[in-house]
């Protein structure tokens, strides 16, 4: 596992806080939410119960790239469930949360439908869960989760600016495939992205890949496994494993 990578994502996207490091970078993010939860918040409800926010905000981190359940989520406050979903709702229009809807065809028919939860700043994830770039990296399934949410952040920058028209939607399906992230190019081209902890690329990762791609047929553009190792490699069918470090040295 690649140390820099736990530093990257544990950075996060907002340029004050990437102008700090350690404890000057957590107060910076206590800071911003603290500001948001007082004042923003406030302008944009008439919340009675404000000091769940940021309990809220914290309980979202721990739930990143995981299908948004509102009742997992509010389970853990004394407020009535609506109340804590209209707050999801301001924390949405405020570009803390954001849902990535689930990706649809008519070809299939035992899709999920639940959208996926993703903090809009992984580096605002980790402060908020006291996660440092070490302790990331030795957490498995929190670095699967940060990690597929900086590398959605990321993909949806670039995209943006393309300046193409395109939409981004997740895949996931009764049966176990999943698709971390689905790109469509409007009417024209549909291709996935699969996010993994992993040095090493395998042919079971394309598996939800491989069910995307039947499902779209010739709109099936390419499949790409992301993942931590060194080296782009073909495995058939437009399938493709690429180095995560890629996303960055190429937008440099």
């Amino acid at each position: 596992m690649d140390k820099d990578l736990g530093e990257i994502v544990t950075s996060g996207g907002y340029p004050p806080a990437l102008a700090r490091s350690g404890r000057q970078r957590w107060l910076w993010h206590r800071d911003y939410v603290q500001q948001v939860t007082q004042w923003d918040i406030r302008d944009l409800s008439k919340a009675r119960s404000l000091s769940v926010v940021p309990l809220l905000l914290e309980a979202a981190a721990s739930q990143t790239a995981r299908l948004y359940n509102l009742a997992d989520l509010a389970s853990a406050f004394s407020v009535h469930r609506n109340t804590v979903g209209s707050y999801v709702s301001v924390l949405q229009r405020l570009f803390l949360l954001e849902h990535l809807p689930a990706w649809r065809t008519n070809r299939l028919k035992r899709v999920v439908k639940a959208p996926k939860l993703h903090m809009v700043d992984c580096g605002l994830a980790c402060s908020l869960l006291g996660i440092q770039p070490k302790g990331l990296l030795e957490d498995r399934e929190l670095l699967g989760q940060l990690l597929e949410t900086f590398v959605y952040q990321e993909i949806r920058r670039q995209a943006d600016a393309l300046g193409e028209p395109y939409s981004l939607f997740h895949y996931r399906d009764r049966d176990g495939g999943e698709v971390d992230i689905v790109i469509e190019h409007g009417s024209l081209a549909v291709a996935g992205i699969d996010i993994k902890a992993s040095a090493t690329a395998k042919g079971a990762h394309f598996r939800g890949l491989h069910k995307l791609r039947k499902a779209c047929g010739k709109r099936f553009a390419a499949g790409v496994v992301l993942y931590d190792g060194e080296y782009c490699s073909s495995f058939g069918d437009s399938m493709f494993a690429v180095p995560i470090r890629m996303l960055w040295e190429q937008s440099d």
